[in-house]
């Protein structure tokens, strides 16, 4: 593999003696498969020749060991390469280029693959509440994915109270929560810090039915109250719609893999996990028909597919989309090929949204859903229809769209009133 790269016979036989060479040849060889540029393969074996001498010389006897010594390789390069950087983000720069290869290449030697395979953190008071991690799972029956949230709080509490000086959980009392909350609110959103005392209110609950707290504090942390309906849909105009769509340059192939997305956000309301997560089976091309499987809300979706939509996804398959086994519509436009994220679906929508000149509350994949909800309101469909078009769990979650008609508040604004 080395040898379709490098020229010389002498730099072939370089690297490979080098002390990773075995696992820098496999590591060329992965970043060949998933599509990198020559440029990458020139750029990181350097630095990873570099890496295996000193990893070495300190000590590490395999690829193990050496992961332990990444870290110090980083600023070990920077010392080195590092000097003309004139601002932090220079310098951090120099740190990731050597330091992300090395990564890299250890896991993949370790792993049989990048990324999927890092060790997850511990989950957070797994010493004092080793149970709470299964009782959110198996108990109260709560996805991996809303598991994770509560960690993520519980992650911040950790630190505070490290920060504090807390030493146990038992020695915690109740103004010291409550520091917590005001300090960790101070930047979140409402539907954020309900989630957040939720959390911590379901955490002290289990502590105190395990006797890891003597008291139960639950009751000393008050979720913010959410009234129902009080927000407006953040959807946007269908002009603006147009205009979104005629920003994406559908030349290249982000452009045309951006397109079908937008597409598909906007006629079917879907969510951007959703459409991160499309697989090629879920179209049906011969009965002309998108299928939507596991939604939120625990069912499945069947929609006719849209001359326009389906165009702009054979546009991107034929013309955009990487050759690769992994069966997932949309996958990221550089190497490696691996599928997109929800999130690069919303940056995505965000940054349409911005060159289109729209502004809007919150852009995102969600204001493309809204403003497919709002127009089968507009077209006055029943709540039910427009529920089970766009998935939503109950009839609730589309009531929102019907307590104002933005378009008439928006030809009173701008008349003089004499109607009125």
């Amino acid at each position: 593999m080395l040898e379709h790269y490098f020229v010389r016979p002498a730099t072939v036989d370089r690297i490979r003696a080098n002390v990773a060479g075995a696992y820098i040849e496999h590591y060329v060889g992965w970043l060949r498969a998933q599509g990198y540029a020559q440029r990458n393969v020139f750029k990181r074996v350097p630095v990873l020749c570099q890496f295996g001498v000193f990893a070495s010389a300190r000590g590490a006897v395999d690829g193990q060991t050496a992961l332990d010594h990444v870290e110090a390789f980083g600023q070990h390069w920077l010392s080195i390469h590092g000097k003309s950087c004139r601002s932090e983000v220079a310098r951090a720069k120099v740190v990731h280029d050597a330091r992300s290869p090395a990564r890299q290449m250890l896991e993949l030697a370790l792993h049989g693959s990048v990324g999927p395979h890092r060790q997850r953190k511990p989950f957070p008071f797994a010493g004092e509440a080793p149970g709470f991690a299964g009782y959110l799972r198996d108990e109260r029956g709560l996805k991996t994915d809303t598991v994770d949230r509560h960690a993520f709080y519980l992650n911040g509490l950790s630190a505070f109270l490290d920060g504090a000086g807390a030493t146990s959980l038992a020695s915690v009392p109740p103004p010291l929560l409550a520091a917590f909350l005001i300090e960790r609110c101070a930047g979140l959103a409402r539907t954020s810090r309900r989630d957040l005392c939720g959390t911590l209110r379901i955490f002290l609950r289990y502590c105190h039915r395990e006797r890891i707290i003597k008291r139960d504090l639950s009751a000393a942390v008050e979720v913010p109250r959410l009234h129902r309906l009080a927000s407006v849909p953040r959807a946007i105009t269908w002009d603006e719609v147009r205009d979104m769509l005629g920003c994406v340059d559908r030349r290249c192939a982000l452009g045309r893999r951006d397109y079908a997305m937008l597409l598909l956000l906007v006629t079917y309301g879907l969510r951007g996990n959703e459409v991160a997560q499309l697989t090629l089976e879920d179209i049906d091309w011969q009965h002309e028909r998108l299928n939507i499987p596991q939604r939120k809300a625990g069912h499945w979706s069947a929609y006719p597919l849209a001359s326009v939509v389906g165009e702009a996804i054979i546009d991107y398959l034929k013309n955009g989309r990487p050759q690769t086994a992994d069966r997932h519509v949309f996958l990221r436009a550089m190497a490696p090929w691996r599928p997109i994220t929800s999130a690069a679906v919303s940056s995505a929508a965000v940054r349409y949204l911005q060159r289109a000149g729209v502004r809007v509350h919150r852009a995102g994949a969600h204001t493309l859903r809204h403003t497919c909800v709002q127009r089968l309101v507009d077209a006055e469909f029943s709540l039910k229809t427009i529920g089970d078009y766009v998935g939503h769990r109950s009839p609730q979650s589309t009531k929102i769209y019907t307590k104002v008609d933005l378009a008439a508040l928006r030809e009173v604004a701008m008349g003089n009133g004499e109607a009125l």
